[in-house]
């Protein structure tokens, strides 16, 4: 699974601006306030030698009060989930009495902790680290989250010795699945439902009775792994546990899938959490289906009404299917579990680049991208770049100017033509060299002295 990093530090030191640049996003709002985050905030790390999870929090108080309470149990969370924590301090401010108290808790954490000084730009990094050994966490990584310097150093070093962990897959010949959703959708029972009548969620390999992630299990002939959010727990204690789930746990679950299966509540809107969850599967290219549970609760005359309110707030991901069922009585889980077989297919599915040329030119004919400075933009072949999710390289000139909206156009061209239901189609641009402006330089520089000796002969 992948590892999880938090960022922690007290207010301030410039905690989210790292998480940016970690992230490769601008999730996490930055502003030179004390206090702005407060919630913890999850995003897929980009920048280091193994992928991670990464956290940012709002910070650790010595004595909070209000919302500064919140903010501290918010990052002890934080704490408590992590594999690994970087500790940032503010090297222009230097040691502050706060620091020393975040240096305390984090100590007593048991984690290992890396500590960075940020806003080291234009500083002496031995100058400003001398104050910082006194933290007892070795020698501290002179890094500025707003200029990038020192940030790719900071998780090499954070990451050190995961290469192999991070590089693991499980049962690569089964299709995984990830069930997600919040606390109390149905999940637990979905997954007891998949999982058959008779069956136990856990193996009685040790360590596999409690908080298991990855479950084998068979149905109509398909191994399948199953990746559950919640906790597992054996059938008989599931009925008196309230589901806890962890956000870097389900992103975790993500990764690790072919196919994501959002359980939803009939009975409930589709919340904030719902589509940001889900927004982080879409980013990681994960075919998405949905599962609107305790269907078989709704009366007939409400069911139109949850339909259109669904499809307006997950406009989104159009191309994710939408499964009505009732876990608890099995209705519409057969019809679910076809959808994610289908995915699956769909996600792994080898594209013949004579068959993805040919549809991009009729794409093309149908449908011409727009005039940029006078010039069109020549789109010429197109190639596999990659499954899980399916990747489509397109050369031509000036790709670098296709609009959004026409790249949306051939995602779903190629999508409807090559039947990959339920999964994201990345299109990704190349521009090719143009051919004519090596030799035009060489040209150039041949006839160069030619002009300059004829110059001086008339002279």
């Amino acid at each position: 699974m992948l590892p999880v990093i938090a960022l922690v530090g007290r207010p301030n030191v410039g905690k989210s601006t790292l998480f940016n640049v970690l992230t490769g996003t601008r999730d996490a709002i930055v502003a030179d306030v004390p206090g702005l985050t407060r919630d913890r905030q999850y995003g897929f790390g980009r920048l280091g030698p193994v992928p991670y999870v990464v956290i940012d929090t709002g910070g650790l108080l010595e004595n909070p009060q209000g919302i500064e309470a919140q903010m501290r149990a918010q990052t002890e969370r934080a704490v408590l989930e992590a594999d690994r924590l970087i500790f940032l301090t503010d090297a222009r401010a230097g040691l502050a009495p706060q620091d020393r108290f975040v240096a305390a808790e984090l100590r007593r954490s048991g984690k290992p902790v890396t500590l960075a000084l940020n806003k080291a730009e234009g500083l002496d990094a031995d100058t400003a680290a001398a104050d910082f050994h006194a933290l007892g966490f070795g020698a501290p990584l002179a890094i500025s989250s707003s200029h990038g310097q020192g940030c790719e150093h900071l998780m090499e070093q954070v990451l050190a010795g995961l290469e192999a962990q991070a590089e693991a897959q499980p049962d690569s010949g089964a299709i995984r699945i990830a069930v997600i959703g919040r606390p109390n959708v149905g999940k637990s029972t979905l997954v007891n439902r998949l999982l058959g009548e008779e069956r136990v969620i856990a193996s009685e390999a040790p360590g596999t009775t409690r908080d298991s992630i990855l479950v084998p299990f068979e149905r109509d002939g398909r191994r399948f792994v199953l990746i559950d959010t919640a906790g597992l727990r054996r059938r008989a204690k599931i009925a008196d546990v309230v589901e806890r789930v962890s956000v870097a746990k389900t992103l975790q679950a993500i990764d690790e899938a072919h196919v994501v299966i959002l359980v939803l509540d009939a009975h409930d809107s589709v919340a904030e959490q719902d589509a940001s969850v889900l927004g982080l599967a879409l980013e990681r290219g994960r075919a998405l289906i949905l599962a609107v549970n305790k269907w078989d609760g709704i009366p007939a005359e409400q069911r139109e009404q949850i339909q259109r309110q669904l499809a307006l707030k997950l406009d989104f991901v159009p191309f994710a299917p939408l499964h009505f069922i009732s876990a608890r009585h099995g209705s519409g889980v057969g019809e679910l579990m076809q959808s994610a077989v289908r995915a699956y297919e769909a996600a792994v599915r080898a594209l013949p680049t004579r068959e993805l040329t040919r549809t991009l030119e009729h794409a093309l004919s149908v449908h011409q991208p727009p005039l940029v400075r006078g010039r069109r933009i020549k789109l010429r072949y197109a190639h596999q770049g990659g499954r899980n999710p399916p990747r489509i390289v397109i050369h031509g000139n000036q790709t670098e100017s296709v609009p959004a909206a026409y790249t949306r156009y051939l995602a779903n061209v190629f999508r409807k033509a090559y039947d990959l239901f339920a999964t994201p189609v990345l299109i990704e641009y190349r521009t090719d060299a143009n051919p004519y402006a090596r030799e035009g330089r060489v040209k150039a520089r041949r006839d160069a002295p030619r002009r300059h000796s004829a110059t001086r002969k008339r002279r």
